[in-house]
C-alpha cells in the first residue's frame, strides 16, 4: 500500500537531499508545508503537490495522511514530533531531534505512549562506506575492534554567526555522537580536549572509551574548508585495518606477505588490501551518502514494519553524549 505522508519543511536540505530520495519509494506527499511561502510554492511544483500550507497543526490534522516526515530546526522537531505522535501518527524526522537531551527523552516518552515509531536521519549509519565498513565488522572475518580514529570537519565560515558552535553539534557532531557506536559498541566513556585560536574556529579531539574495550578518537571542528576531503574514519583490529575516506572510499588491509623479494608474487584476495570506491560516471541514480538506503529502512517502519532504522531512542543516546561532550569542552 502506498504510503501517504505530509511533510513539514521545504528548505535546501528537504529538497535537494531527502525528498527526492523519498519519492523513489511507495509513498505519496500528500501535503507540504513551510513558512516561506516562495519556498513552498517551489516544493509543489517540484515534487507535483497541490496541498500546501504554512500551517504544521492544519497538516498534522489532515484525515488523509499515514505518516509525517520533517526536516525543520530542533525545536520545531520537537513541538510537531511531538503533536504528531500525540495524533497518533508515525513520525520521521531530521536529526538532531531536539535542542537538548531532555526534549529527545519528551519525544521518545510520546513514541511509546502513542505506540508509533518515530525515525531520526542519522544517515551516516547508511553511507556507502560506513555501511560497507560496518558490514565487514559484522561478517566475523574482521575480529575484534582495537581502536578507531578518524576526523570530522567543517568551515569557520558556516557557523559564522553561531560562533557558540550550537548548530556545529547538533547539525555535524551528532552524527558521530551515534555512528561511533554503529561502527564498534556502546560508549563507556568520553572525554575531550580542544583549541581555539580566533572566534568562531575551533578543533577538539573526543575520545572514547567502549564498552567491548576498544578505544577510539575523532577530530572535530571549524577549521577546514568544505571544499576539500572533510571525513575520515579509520578502523583497527588485529592486522586487519578499514580506513573510509569521505565516505566512498573504501580500503581493507589484512595481513599480506612481503612480496619485493618474491618473483611469484601476486595479489591474494584472502590476504591483501580490498579497495572500492563508487562510479561516478555510471548511469545510475545511486546515492553514496546514504540518504535513499536510510529511507529504504524508514518507509517501512513508517508503515508498522520492524525495520534497522534509526529510532528515537538512539537518539536519546546520541543527544546524552553530545551533551556530555559540551560539558567538557566547556562550549
Amino acid at each position: 500500500m502506498t504510503l501517504k505522508i505530509g511533510w513539514i519543511g521545504c528548505g535546501v536540505h528537504a529538497t535537494q537531499m531527502l525528498l527526492p530520495q523519498l519519492v523513489r519509494h511507495d509513498v505519496r506527499i500528500a501535503a507540504l508545508c513551510d513558512i516561506d511561502g516562495a519556498r513552498l510554492a517551489a516544493a509543489g511544483r517540484q515534487f507535483g503537490v497541490a496541498s500546501l500550507t504554512d500551517d504544521a497543526e492544519e497538516l498534522v490534522r489532515r484525515p488523509d495522511i499515514d505518516a509525517v516526515g520533517m526536516a525543520v530546526g530542533p525545536d520545531q522537531h520537537l513541538m510537531f514530533g511531538r503533536m504528531a505522535l500525540e495524533r497518533g501518527l508515525p513520525v520521521f524526522m531530521e536529526k538532531p531531534p531536539s535542542g537538548s537531551a531532555a526534549g529527545a527523552r519528551e519525544l521518545l516518552a510520546a513514541s511509546e505512549k502513542s505506540g508509533k515509531p518515530l525515525l531520526v536521519g542519522f544517515m551516516k549509519r547508511y553511507s556507502a562506506g560506513n555501511r560497507i565498513a560496518a558490514n565487514i565488522l559484522r561478517s566475523g572475518r574482521f575480529g575484534d575492534v582495537y581502536g578507531l580514529t578518524g576526523y570530522y570537519m567543517t568551515a569557520p565560515g558556516y557557523f559564522a554567526g553561531n560562533v557558540d558552535y550550537t548548530g556545529f553539534f547538533l547539525h555535524h557532531c551528532v552524527h558521530y555522537m551515534d555512528l561511533v557506536s554503529f561502527l564498534v559498541s556502546p560508549v563507556a566513556g568520553l572525554t575531550a580536549r580542544k583549541v581555539e585560536k580566533d572566534r568562531g574556529k575551533v578543533l577538539f579531539h573526543v575520545h572514547f572509551d567502549f564498552e567491548c574495550g576498544a578505544i577510539g578518537t575523532i577530530a572535530m571542528g571549524t577549521a577546514q574548508s568544505r571544499g576539500a576531503p572533510v571525513e575520515r574514519l579509520e578502523i583497527m583490529g588485529d592486522h586487519q585495518r578499514i580506513e573510509v575516506d569521505n565516505v566512498i572510499e573504501v580500503r581493507w588491509h589484512r595481513n599480506p606477505p612481503f612480496k619485493v623479494d618474491d618473483p611469484a608474487a601476486t595479489l591474494n584476495d584472502a590476504v591483501d588490501t580490498l579497495t572500492w570506491k563508487p562510479n561516478f560516471t555510471a548511469a545510475a541514480n545511486e546515492d553514496p551518502k546514504g540518504y535513499h538506503a536510510l529511507l529504504s529502512d524508514v518507509v517501512p517502519a513508517l508503515a508498522g514494519r520492524e525495520t534497522p532504522a534509526p529510532t528515537i531512542r538512539d537518539g536519546v543516546v546520541a543527544m546524552d553524549r553530545l551533551e556530555t561532550l559540551r560539558r567538557a569542552l566547556a562550549l
